[in-house]
C-alpha cells in the first residue's frame, strides 16, 4: 500500500470536500465491494502450504513414518497428522 498526496489524485472539489473533516493526517480508502485478497493469496503463501502439504501427504501415503515428516517439514508430530487427514478428507471428495 502506498502513500499519495490528495493533491495529486484527487479532483479539487473533492479534495476540499475532504479537507473539511480531516487535514493533514492519513486517511485509508477501501477496495471497493468484496475486492480483498484472501490470506496468503497475494504473496502467494497460501498456494505454497497447500504445495507442501499434498507433498506431506503424498510421502506419508509412499510409506514416510510421521517422526520423518517432522524432521524434514519441521513441525509437530499434531500438525503432520493434522495435514494428513484434511488432505486425506480432500482427496476423497
Amino acid at each position: 500500500m502506498g502513500y499519495k498526496n490528495g493533491r495529486d489524485v484527487l479532483p479539487r472539489e473533492l479534495l476540499r470536500e475532504l479537507q473539511k473533516y480531516i487535514q493533514g493526517e492519513l486517511v485509508y480508502v477501501p477496495k471497493e465491494g468484496n475486492a480483498r485478497a484472501g490470506w496468503g493469496e497475494n504473496n502467494g503463501t497460501r498456494s505454497e502450504l497447500e504445495k507442501r502439504n499434498h507433498e506431506i501427504y503424498h510421502r506419508y501415503t509412499n510409506g514416510a513414518k510421521i517422526e520423518e515428516l517432522v524432521g524434514r517439514y519441521h513441525l509437530s508430530q499434531d500438525s503432520i497428522r493434522k495435514i494428513i487427514v484434511k488432505t486425506s478428507r480432500e482427496q476423497t471428495y
